[in-house]
């Protein structure tokens, strides 16, 4: 008896055969001219009329037979995909992290689903900002919301000022110039604020998921280890649905 992974395995092959099949039949239906033929001979009036080669065209389809066809491989696909949703049926397993069962006979769909759902979480969990490592950082539990330490900053302004080049003499005045300088006027103290996560906590996050994404795909392997039990479905199907009368 086959079991469950194996069917499926096979099942993909299957569909894309048939589904393949399916299309080229779809597009020569709609060629009328590949089901008509022809055969006519050319017979002259007199003996002095002029010869013509006989003409054939072939039938290249035959809609019976495709009908048939087309029956004899949906019959697979439907037996095939019939054995596979009937092992799904029984198909369970639990999801067991460290010892622990989180989900207790999860069927082998559910736990597909679950696979696919946490594989994208991952993304999202990838893309966490982190806290920036160039600071300190204290949760505000008021806030949730973490806070660094403070830091002092000075805040400057430029200040004209006037300074002696030359200094006067009796014969010349003094010469001078105004510039302007850096003069500190006050100080900025500065917290910076994040609702970002700190590394370690996302690198445990993603740990954790990662071992949880293990824990569900044994779990699935386990599931599709399920025995297979053959179906014979399509032939009823196809026997009503293709009948000659």
């Amino acid at each position: 008896m086959a079991k469950l992974n194996q069917v499926i395995a096979i099942e993909k092959g299957v569909k894309a055969r048939v589904f393949g099949f399916l299309s080229s039949t779809y597009k020569a239906f709609q060629k009328p001219a590949l089901f008509n033929g022809l055969s006519r001979q050319y017979q002259k009036k007199d003996e002095d009329g002029e010869d013509y080669p006989p003409e054939h065209v072939r039938v290249q389809m035959n809609a019976d037979a495709l009908i048939a066809e087309i029956g004899e491989q949906m019959t697979e696909l439907f037996d095939i995909t019939a054995q596979k949703d009937w092992a799904n049926c029984e198909a369970k397993a639990d999801v067991v992290v460290d010892g622990q069962v989180l989900i207790e006979g999860a069927p082998a769909t559910y736990l597909l689903f679950l696979e696919k759902q946490l594989n994208d979480l991952k993304d999202e969990l990838n893309k966490i900002p982190e806290l920036d490592a160039a600071h300190d950082w204290m949760l505000d539990a008021a806030t949730n919301i973490y806070k660094s330490a403070a830091t002092l900053t000075s805040k400057t302004k430029k200040v004209p000022k006037v300074i002696v080049k030359y200094e006067a003499t009796e014969h010349h005045p003094a010469q001078t110039e105004i510039v302007h300088v850096d003069e500190v006027v006050g100080t900025w103290q500065t917290t910076q604020h994040s609702g970002a996560l700190p590394e370690p906590r996302k690198r445990t996050l993603q740990k954790r998921l990662q071992t949880l994404i293990k824990a569900v795909k044994f779990a699935r392997e386990a599931a599709n280890e399920a025995s297979a039990p053959k179906k014979d479905v399509g032939a009823a199907v196809f026997a009503y649905l293709f009948a000659s009368s």
